[in-house]
């Protein structure tokens, strides 16, 4: 399942992005502490194909996916 998000990012000269905060379904924001890792790859669990951003958020490793420019997480299965 896809959670999408709205996401908070910086863009350098060269072009890459970089995540600063996301924006949860409820409208709480949550800073992106460090990114830890940036690299293409599959989203398993939701589809889609884009880049992948290992995230430290509160204290949490995520993955953060940007699929065209459209963000999201991977949601649990119910």
């Amino acid at each position: 399942m896809k959670i999408n998000l709205k996401v908070t990012a910086d863009f350098d000269l060269d072009g890459k992005i970089m995540p600063r905060a996301i924006e949860w379904e409820d409208g709480r924001v949550f800073a992106v502490d460090r990114v830890l890792d940036v690299r293409r790859a599959a989203s398993l669990k939701a589809g889609g194909v884009g880049m992948r951003y290992i995230c430290r958020i509160c204290g949490k490793t995520v993955a953060l996916f940007n699929d065209e420019n459209k963000w999201f997480m991977e949601g649990k299965d119910n």
